[in-house]
């Protein structure tokens, strides 16, 4: 039985570098609202226009993480289902590969309608889509969507309009949480969160 009337979604996003431990605070967000008795779920988003994570180098993007369905993706998924204690699927992790296909198989099969097929509004759509239909099948109360790389990442921006198209249609349940690199060089002895807010 979900605990809250209606479903809530938290964009996790980096800021300055990737490696600062996104993933790791996207499963303990979700394990912390576990614990407070909500239902929770997880994606990852991998901006890569690779369909899945297991045509990627495991040298360059990391070990490949299979899902009880079969499905190759990011090592992020298996932070996600030990803290969650749950099994995650295909519906959990996209990529802009994967969304794109998706697009394009659609508008071959006549869903557009005859429709010119544009970047904007329909690949944020489809990753909406896709956020929806993941926390629909888990009953989620509250889903957590990391966002992989940084947030000055071209290749985020489709990832980043789809979350601001959700902030628009519905502000009170959508929620950002960035994660960012706060130096503090040796020289000064003090940290320097100018990157920090070039990075929001």
């Amino acid at each position: 039985m979900s605990k809250l009337k209606k479903r809530k979604f938290i964009f996790v996003v980096g800021g300055v570098l990737s490696g600062v431990g996104k993933g790791v605070t996207t499963a303990s967000l979700g394990a912390i609202f576990k614990a407070k008795g909500f239902s929770v779920t997880a994606l990852k988003i991998d901006p890569y226009v690779n369909v899945d994570a297991g045509t990627m180098n495991p040298i360059e993007h990391g070990e490949v993480f299979v899902t009880d369905d079969g499905d190759e993706t990011d090592q992020d998924m298996g932070n996600y289902e030990r803290f969650l204690d749950t099994d995650l699927y295909a519906d959990n992790y996209m990529t802009t590969g994967r969304v794109y296909l998706s697009v394009i198989e659609n508008e071959r099969a006549m869903k557009y309608k005859g429709k010119c097929v544009e970047v904007v509004p329909h690949i944020p759509e489809e990753v909406i889509r896709r956020i929806e239909t993941a926390a629909k099948e888990k009953n989620a109360d509250i889903t957590l969507i990391e966002v992989g790389g940084t947030l000055g990442e071209y290749q985020n921006l489709i990832f980043l309009e789809a979350a601001r198209m959700m902030k628009m249609k519905n502000p009170e349940n959508i929620a950002v949480v960035m994660v960012s690199y706060l130096p503090v060089p040796s020289h000064l002895g003090e940290m320097k969160t100018k990157p920090t807010q070039y990075a929001s």
